[in-house]
């Protein structure tokens, strides 16, 4: 078989990740692949704010435009980038095993965030962060910051904020762990649906390609993320909405095991907060996602979502 192409975006986690696809590639299928790096609409308007540009698809539209026209085989995304909603003839054929769902506060001075002054000066280009961090801790200044994780890390260093709050798996992947000044509890932010898990996007006529790169798919993790994801398409769109959602497989009695699943929806000022837990069985993930958002929605979820100005359906970084 030829080798493979994964397109990827150029920035170092989105490498590390294209990499880490590639490895796996090769150790359990047996098949070699090149990186093809493409640059997306994202990449390209990194000072602009999200509410100027738009966020629907920004990160993706031209990796899964090369999917389509052959250009490459596979694209690998982080998971929370990628709208509920999938373009026609692509496919996510693969999640791999899930990392660390949580999020993680960098300060400058390695305060934590009960230790922050009055009026710090939090950055997040995430407005499901930005709206749990207000409703926790409404005296502190939350701030857009845009650019790859080398460039947050950089402007919080030259002073221009007090803290930031990535994805821990992000900075874990690009070993910067010793970074981290704390890791934030699920109690405090819950994580975007897809967090921490790598998906493997192709075309969805592709079936012996598709087949082979199911092999590494991580069932535990396909059912906990698509929980999530059958949750957020139900509540109206994708990441750039401020939803936390975050499903997990835990021990019942017995030998049985049940799906619990978190979800939180929120005003952007963080004033209005509705959270709710559901569980239910590993083997019906996509029926506990979407009841759980019913349960939302006759809670209020629409009108507290309706606050958010429209930005109902997309992806972040």
């Amino acid at each position: 078989m030829k080798p493979l192409s994964i397109g990827s975006r150029g920035s170092a986690l989105a490498l590390w990740q294209a990499e880490h696809v590639r490895r796996l590639l090769r150790e359990r299928i047996g098949a070699d692949a090149t990186i093809i790096v493409i640059k997306t609409a994202g990449d390209r308007a990194v000072d602009v704010p999200f509410g100027q540009v738009g966020t629907k698809g920004m990160f993706l539209k031209e990796l899964e435009d090369a999917l389509l026209d052959g250009r490459i085989d596979l694209a690998v995304h982080s998971l929370k980038d990628v709208p509920t909603e999938m373009p026609a003839g692509l496919t996510l054929a693969a999640f791999l095993e899930r990392d660390d769902v949580r999020d993680a506060l960098v300060s400058r001075t390695g305060a934590k965030l009960d230790a922050l002054p009055p009026r710090a000066r939090i950055g997040t280009s995430s407005l499901r962060r930005a709206s749990q961090l207000r409703h926790y801790r409404p005296n502190l200044g939350v701030a857009e910051i845009r650019g790859n994780v080398d460039t947050r890390l950089s402007k919080l260093d030259r002073g221009d904020y007090d803290a930031i709050v990535l994805a821990k798996a992000g900075l874990d992947r690009l070993g910067l762990s010793q970074r981290i000044t704390e890791i934030l509890p699920a109690e405090i932010s819950l994580p975007a649906a897809g967090q921490g898990a790598l998906t493997i996007e192709a075309r969805a006529d592709d079936a012996e390609l598709i087949d082979r790169v199911r092999k590494l798919d991580h069932a535990e993790t396909r059912a906990c993320v698509e929980t999530e994801r059958e949750l957020l398409a139900a509540l109206g769109g994708g990441c750039q909405i401020p939803v936390g959602a975050w499903a997990r497989i835990e021990p019942a009695r017995g030998e049985d095991q049940q799906l619990v699943l978190d979800a939180v929806v929120l005003s952007p000022d963080g004033t209005d907060y509705l959270r709710r837990q559901a569980t239910g069985r590993a083997d019906r993930a996509r029926e506990l996602g979407r009841s759980l958002a019913a349960d939302l929605i006759a809670d209020g979820a629409d009108r507290i979502l309706a606050q958010g100005g429209g930005t109902r359906a997309g992806s972040a970084p």
